[in-house]
């Protein structure tokens, strides 16, 4: 078993590398772009970079395949392997849409985000562990994997959105939407910048032991730090003399480790914004716009909303449907305002926000963008914030 554990790991590794090709092959494919008489010349680096990111595709399915086998059960059951697969569906939501309405700029956009987000997963522990018996249930892959599709196309939506932002916006003046804009895309550069101080102490073994008192006063040992601690628990008191000691401790109600993380990545997430402004000497929004100069608004905008249109039923069946189905079964009540279902249905209510204002208030083409944006948003806070800081019977799902 712990050969086919090696085995998927490296084809995890390889779909990563596969996907990172295949965004500069969609580079490539949108400078390449030229038309010969009434015919378009067939785009050879946008055949390849689709050919690439199948192939990264089927390498991370194999991954998934074998993971399998070893565990015996779905890998979606904590939050490496549900965020793994969630990347993969979002590459799978691409290739689908890709083949739909062929646009490199579109594999520009989302093959980053695929990266970011297998690259989050990477943070997490990796190893196989027996389900818990609360996730003993075929509902496990029913529920959790149609969530997983469902957010994927919704990502899609998000890919899109932004795009049109970039392309409509007018970067050389200030104003509150270049703000915003400029905004998402450093929200993006903090979480390459936490991945990037991961790999960094995670490659020097870095590790911090504290005993400190929680929020009832109770004293707990073996509280471990995987970054610098700059924040220390509350009394906290270092047991590994060597490592940098807390700048300051934090109340008792505060997670203390999950702070000290946001601040690493902002930090980090600085660090490179500045160091690409004053490369660049331009916005992120200003650097990307020229990628995005043969595109039509209103085909972007139809990408965007075509991806919320199939996502969002697949989302209700996951996110609403199966999970109180499941959770009749597990715990013999449909609904009972665990975190999780709260912010469920928080996401489930935007996006049917989204599809109203669309369809009965005309709100076409920017105010749509900015909608995607804000879902993403809101799938993301789902998935970080509400897994590793709110506690609730979805709790297992931080580990």
């Amino acid at each position: 078993m712990s050969e086919l554990v090696k085995i998927s790991s490296n084809l995890l590794y390889a779909a990563f590398i596969l996907y990172l090709l295949g965004t500069f092959f969609f580079g490539g494919a949108i400078r390449q772009k030229k038309i010969h008489g009434n015919e378009e010349k067939p785009n050879r680096w946008g055949t390849i970079a689709v050919i690439v990111s199948i192939i990264g595709f089927i390498a991370q399915l194999g991954y998934f395949i074998l993971r399998w086998i070893a565990s015996g059960h779905a890998p979606v059951s904590n939050m490496f392997e549900f965020v793994t697969f969630f990347g993969m569906m979002l590459v799978a939501a691409f290739i689908v849409i890709n083949f739909i309405y062929k646009t490199p700029v579109l594999g520009l956009f989302a093959l980053p985000i695929a990266l970011l987000v297998i690259a989050f997963a990477s943070m997490f522990p990796g190893e196989l562990n027996p389900l818990v018996p609360s996730l003993k249930s075929h509902w496990l892959y029913i529920h959790v994997t149609t969530v997983a599709a469902g957010e994927a196309i919704l990502a899609i939506s998000f890919a899109a959105g932004l795009i049109y932002l970039v392309k409509c916006i007018d970067q050389s003046k200030k104003s509150a939407r270049t703000f915003l804009l400029e905004l998402v895309m450093f929200s993006l550069i903090a979480v390459l910048g936490f991945v990037i101080c991961s790999v960094i102490f995670k490659a020097g073994h870095y590790e911090a032991t504290f005993n400190w008192v929680d929020k009832k006063g109770v004293e707990q040992t073996g509280l471990k730090y995987e970054l610098p601690a700059l924040i220390g628990p509350h009394e906290g008191e270092l047991q590994t003399p060597d490592r940098f000691k807390p700048l300051f401790n934090v109340p008792g109600i505060v997670n203390a480790v999950k702070l000290n993380t946001v601040i690493w990545s902002l930090i980090s997430g600085i660090i490179i914004y500045l160091l690409v402004r004053v490369i660049a000497r331009k916005r992120i929004g200003a650097l990307l716009k020229p990628l995005t100069k043969n595109l039509k608004l209103d085909f972007v905008d139809e990408i965007s909303y075509r991806s919320v249109i199939i996502g969002f039923p697949v989302f209700t069946l996951g996110g609403l449907i199966f999970a109180m189905i499941w959770a009749q079964i597990a715990w013999s009540r449909p609904w009972g305002w665990d975190p999780k279902e709260v912010w469920a249905l928080v996401t489930w209510l935007f996006y049917a926000a989204f599809l109203h204002l669309r369809l009965s208030k005309g709100w076409h083409g920017e105010k749509s963008a900015w909608l995607a944006v804000v879902g993403f948003a809101i799938i993301m806070f789902n998935l970080v914030a509400v897994n590793l800081v709110i506690a609730g019977l979805h709790s297992y799902a931080s580990n």
